[in-house]
């Protein structure tokens, strides 16, 4: 009876979430983004606790660090957006609106203009775009910042009302996934974010030494697309390394496809990434990247994190259906190995 009664509140609970999903959906975006954040802010409101801190005071401690790390994330960029489109409108209009190109006896002009016009529309959309969605912003950073705060208070809830719904037998499938997802969001999380912080920094030495117009836009260009696996700052790289080309800056050209793709593209890869290796979630760069650009695609800006998660999630799935689903002839033969030796062969 009691078994029944919490299945019925199981099914209730899925169907109330699904309806909050529904009602919600301008806000979904915030709400999955906070829960992830205090998924990881957890383990550290663990330890204010045990230094002595009340509940209360180490929730709002980790909240202020989600907090600030939100701000740190979007606002560089969004203000660098804003402030510095004028300098990065003049560099579009520096690009020349043909480029003759000739190779051997053969001999062609290729038009810019287009391209470069389509690219200055787009940076004054998004500058004016960002200056028309800043209060939509703050509001969201706060609804943000009270759910990241309200989950660190009640963090053994959820815990509560799967393992009340799921059979006692079944209790490590719940578990497993649980550290599934603590290792990804960890991942993606303080591994990209360590990693794009470290991008930030060499990237703007190296944009400021070669004598770019806006280093801290482009170290944050850069920093950001570090988050995109495979990928990654090289498309910034060469993207320079063309329009210097372009306007006949072609020292700059060679040094910033040079040095920019060492130190800017790989060094944060082979020397960040390698040491917080163990934090990863056990998917490999092919499938984050499948994930990454599908979550994108499917759920927008959010998909970024939910996108990997999914398929980290689908993968330990598959490993606890292949840990338990031996062939008969596998059991056979290990009856048979147990029936002559007299002892299991495991």
């Amino acid at each position: 009876m009691v078994l029944n009664r919490q299945r019925l509140l199981g099914v209730l609970l899925l169907a109330l979430a699904a309806l909050a999903a529904v009602v919600l959906a301008e806000v979904l975006r915030t709400v999955v983004f906070a829960v992830t954040v205090a998924y990881v802010l957890y383990p550290l409101r663990q330890r204010l606790v045990a230094r002595g801190l009340s509940r209360r005071i180490a929730c709002a401690a980790a909240t202020a660090v989600a907090f600030v790390g939100a701000t740190l994330l979007v606002a560089p960029l969004l203000y660098a957006l804003y402030r510095r489109r004028s300098q990065l409108i003049d560099i579009l209009e520096a690009i020349p609106d043909v480029v003759p190109i000739s190779v051997g006896g053969f001999e062609t002009v290729v038009e810019i203009a287009p391209f470069a016009a389509a690219a200055e529309t787009w940076v004054r959309g998004v500058a004016f775009a960002v200056a028309g969605a800043a209060p939509v912003l703050v509001l969201e950073l706060v609804v943000f910042t009270f759910l990241v705060y309200g989950i660190l208070y009640r963090p053994t809830a959820v815990e509560t009302a799967v393992f009340g719904i799921v059979p006692e037998e079944y209790h490590d499938i719940p578990s497993r996934l649980h550290e599934r997802t603590r290792r990804t969001l960890y991942s993606i999380y303080v591994l990209q974010a360590a990693t794009a912080a470290g991008t930030f920094v060499l990237a703007f030495a190296v944009f400021r030494l070669l004598g770019y117009g806006s280093p801290v836009l482009l170290a944050v260009i850069a920093g950001i697309l570090q988050f995109i696996p495979v990928v990654g700052p090289s498309v910034l790289v060469v993207a320079l390394g063309a329009g210097d080309f372009l306007v006949g800056e072609t020292v700059r050209a060679v040094a910033v496809l040079v040095i920019g793709l060492v130190v800017v593209a790989f060094v944060p890869d082979a020397v960040i990434r390698t040491r917080l290796a163990g934090w990863t979630g056990k998917i490999s760069p092919g499938l984050y990247f499948v994930g990454f650009v599908g979550g994108i695609l499917t759920v927008g800006a959010v998909g970024v994190i939910v996108g990997p998660l999914v398929v980290s999630l689908l993968l330990e799935v598959t490993d606890m259906l292949s840990e338990h689903g031996a062939s008969p002839d596998a059991v056979a033969a290990d009856v048979e190995s147990v029936d002559e030796t007299g002892t299991s062969t495991d």
